[in-house]
């Protein structure tokens, strides 16, 4: 018998998967390689892949770890979200599909925000055509002792057309308003490890328990407690998934005259540039680098683009 379902979990050969939105799981293995066209990804399977597999049971009857099901294809992904290893590997991750929605957790301090690595991720998320959020936890550890800088964050990102939710794991501010943005979506939580989104998806739906680690009090950075991807599924309607914590995050497939493109400030502008194509860094009349003058472009975004055109130069 061939059916339809979601990767749900992925522990690198072994697979969990559901038909959803029903909730009922199952394992799974990969029948020999399986590749997708144009792909170098390191994994060809991904959490909310929907693949095809084949099972000897009737229909009805869900296999076991014994007899797992065999998933035979991948079904064309309507988005993902990918990331390219840090060192100069040309081989990529993919580290969800099928997305409704991509939440990307950061926090300005335990661990200290990194706005390029932030940059990426959401120009990412635009190459693909995954809507982002942008979580700002742990707001009740800083919200007074750094408010100057909570608020200049919250303009230029909120200036560059994302919506931001500040929450608390520990307190529950924002839990709701964030719960709400889930409901009836595949929504992705990611970001750096120890910026708390295991503790985030056990406040949106307190009966699960993800993995909750502890920030390193040496470096106050994140220890890594996801280890594989998960999906979750959470009592108002909609699902997590859950990603391990990203310390890197490179560009995949994206010539360096595109990504202009996906900062959607800097693109909205760039018709009053006076050449075409313009690369906003030297330029005579470029109306971005103008903007970035005025303050209507943040000088950090700037920043993070100039440094994403540097980074392409060694993928080259």
């Amino acid at each position: 018998m061939i059916s339809e379902a979601t990767v749900v979990k992925n522990t690198g050969s072994h697979y969990m998967l559901s038909a959803l939105p029903e909730w009922n799981l199952f394992p799974a293995v990969m029948r020999g390689k399986i590749r997708l066209k144009g792909s170098d990804s390191t994994n060809p399977i991904a959490v909310g892949d929907i693949v095809r597999y084949e099972t000897d049971y009737e229909e009805g009857t869900l296999p076991t770890l014994e007899n797992p099901a065999v998933i035979m294809e991948v079904m064309d992904r309507k988005n993902y979200v990918v990331r390219k290893s840090t060192n100069l590997s040309r081989q990529s991750h993919v580290i969800a599909a099928n997305v409704d929605m991509a939440c990307i957790i950061v926090s300005l301090y335990f661990p200290e925000i990194k706005l390029p690595f932030l940059d990426r991720i959401l120009v990412t998320c635009e190459v693909y055509g995954v809507p982002a959020v942008i979580v700002l936890n742990k707001v009740d550890m800083y919200r007074e002792e750094a408010a100057e800088q909570l608020e200049a964050f919250k303009q230029i990102y909120s200036g560059a057309g994302y919506r931001i939710i500040e929450t608390s794991a520990k307190t529950g501010e924002g839990v709701e308003e964030l719960r709400e943005a889930c409901k009836g979506k595949v929504c992705l939580f990611s970001g750096e490890s120890g910026v708390g989104k295991s503790s985030l998806i056990k406040a949106v739906d307190p009966a699960l328990e993800p993995r909750i680690g502890k920030i390193s009090s040496v470096h106050l950075q994140g220890k890594h407690t996801t280890t594989f991807y998960e999906m979750y599924n959470i009592a108002t309607g909609g699902f997590i998934i859950d990603s391990p914590g990203i310390r890197g995050f490179g560009l995949v497939n994206l010539e360096k005259e595109e990504i202009a493109l996906y900062f959607p400030e800097m693109h909205k502008v760039s018709e009053g540039c006076r050449f075409t194509p313009c690369t906003h860094t030297h330029e005579p009349g470029c109306a971005v680098k103008a903007a970035v003058d005025e303050g209507i472009i943040s000088a950090e975004r700037y920043n993070s683009y100039l440094g994403m055109l540097e980074d392409d130069k060694k993928f080259r």
